[in-house]
This record gives structure tokens, sequence and C-alpha cells, in this order.
């Protein structure tokens, strides 16, 4: 039987522009497509959840404007809890600035607004609520306090975290020690390993740092080569099914979120970077972030 999923982070509107090539700096391209949609690493990665099966809470802050009001009523659409999303009266609802060129490839700049204001006291009555058994899972498009925080009151309640940490950001091994798995990309893993991920070898050599900080489950995306993974017992890499991306926004999110579902499922590590990649497979081939994320009927067809 699976069990409650507890997604915790950032709720934000995207605006993304879809041309042949990503602007120079000071440069100005005409053309191309405009599209708004849903975003926010916290709130992708629930939607992601979501539409693949899991029982999903979402806990984040919003702003008290029209994309605050337009995120929760979507996320009520897609059958996550709202209970704990914050509206927060001073702040706006974050933003993103999204371009995307003609390979998929994308560059981002946000405005975190409310996100930067989902501060622990917004979430004692979160935690006053939860108990084991559950699964949670945060990035850090949050104050890194907060996911301290988080880190601490889920390890008292024996909660396993997911940690995505993306943005990339320095954290104390104190707050990483106490994660059940870390999910950084390539450029994350260097950041808080120091090694530079180029094949296998070195993928291994990262995941043993993580692994030595006392982090058990380690899984290393990096992109379109798959996902290396490690545990105690064993480690491997797990190939992606070769697609034709057009947007690769919020793949990663795709990814968190399907690995927060096969293991709130009770999966094994490798069997949940396989489910995790056939998903984030499916979402490069789509536009935008929340609407890109697949059914749980897409992804077990895509095989």
């Amino acid at each position: 039987m699976a069990i409650p999923i507890y997604i915790i982070g950032s709720s934000n509107t995207d605006m993304v522009v879809k041309a042949e090539r990503l602007p120079a700096p000071g440069e100005t391209i005409l053309g191309g497509t405009f599209l708004m949609n849903a975003g926010g690493k916290g709130a992708n990665q629930a939607v992601a959840a979501a539409r693949l099966g899991g029982s999903v809470t979402l806990v984040a802050n919003v702003g008290n404007d029209l994309f605050g009001k337009q995120s929760i009523l979507q996320f009520r659409q897609e059958n996550i809890n709202t209970n704990y999303i914050s509206v927060d009266p001073v702040y706006p609802s974050g933003v993103a600035l999204i371009n995307v060129n003609a390979q998929g490839e994308n560059c981002i700049a946000v405005a975190p607004g409310a996100n930067g204001q989902l501060t622990p006291e917004l979430l004692k009555a979160f935690f006053a609520d939860i108990k084991s058994p559950a699964i949670a899972l945060v990035q850090l498009e949050i104050p890194i306090t907060t996911v301290e925080y988080i880190v601490e009151q889920c390890k008292q309640r024996s909660i396993p975290v997911i940690l995505n940490p993306a943005p990339a950001h320095v954290l104390s091994k104190e707050v990483l020690r106490n994660v059940f798995l870390i999910t950084p990309n390539e450029t994350e893993a260097e950041l808080l390993t120091g090694i530079r991920i180029t094949d296998n070898a070195s993928a291994e050599k990262a995941a043993r740092i993580f692994h030595e900080i006392g982090i058990p489950n380690v899984v290393l995306t990096l992109g379109e080569r798959g996902a290396y993974w490690s545990s105690p017992k064993d480690s491997g890499l797990v190939s992606v099914p070769v697609v034709s991306a057009m947007d690769t926004t919020a793949a990663g999110d795709c990814f968190n979120g399907a690995m927060a579902v096969a293991l709130a499922e009770q999966r094994l590590l490798d069997d949940a970077v396989l489910f995790a990649c056939r998903a984030a497979s499916i979402s490069v081939t789509r536009m935008g972030a929340q609407s890109s994320m697949p059914t749980r009927k897409e992804v077990d067809a895509h095989k």
C-alpha cells in the first residue's frame, strides 16, 4: 500500500518564450512563441506525483494575487491537498522567466516572491498534524533555514526525506546526513562533492562522497545519459528512452515527483529510478512545466 507524499517547496507562474536560440547578454531576439504556465519546483513535483497516482499534499506559500489564486485552484483540480498552502498578505506569488531554444535547452530567472517567505513558523501547523508512515520531498527554491527545519522535523517523526538540491546551493553536512535520498544533477553534485561528473567512474566517486557524509541513497541525474543510482547494497546506471526533446523545463521535477511516487509504493531504488526516467523522458517531448507532466497510464505504456 502506498504511503502519503508531502512535498514542501515553491510555487511559481512561468512565463516562457520559445525561439530558435537563446539571446546573448544585451541581445533582443524577435519572433518566437509565448506561453504562461504554472511552475515552481515544489508545485511541479506535486503535479507530477499526483498525475502518477501519488497521494500528494503540497506545502507552499503564494501571494494574495491572481497567480496565487489560480495556482491553488489548479492544484485542487489535480487532486492535490492544498490545506497547508499559505497566502502571503505582503509578498506576490513567485514568477519565473524562461527562454527555450529550438533544441529544448533553457535558461531561467526566478523572482521568488512569497516562496522566500515560507518560514518555519508557517510550517508548524503542518508538522503538528503529520505522522509516519509518509515520505517528504523538498527542494531549494525556499529559504535554506526552512529546508534545515524540514529535515530536522521529518527526522523526529521518522519520515524519510528526498532532497532535490536545486537550484544548486551549499548545504551543511548536518542537514545532508539526515536525508534518506539525494537527487542532484551533475552541476549540483559537483558543487556538493567537488567531483566533476563525466562518466560512470566519476559518478561513483561522487556518490561515495555522499555516502560518507551519511546519505544512504544517491541518484545522480545525467540528462540524456540517464541516471546513476547508488544504495548501501548496490549501484548502477539507468538509461533513458531516446526521444525528440522539445522543452527540458521541469524534466528534473518530473523525475523527482516520479521517484517520490515509486518509493511511496515501496519500490526498490533501481526500479524507482527506471520509473522516474520513463516519466521524465515523456515530459521533455512537451512544452511547459506542469503541463508537460505525464499520467500514470502514459508512463506504464512507455517501456
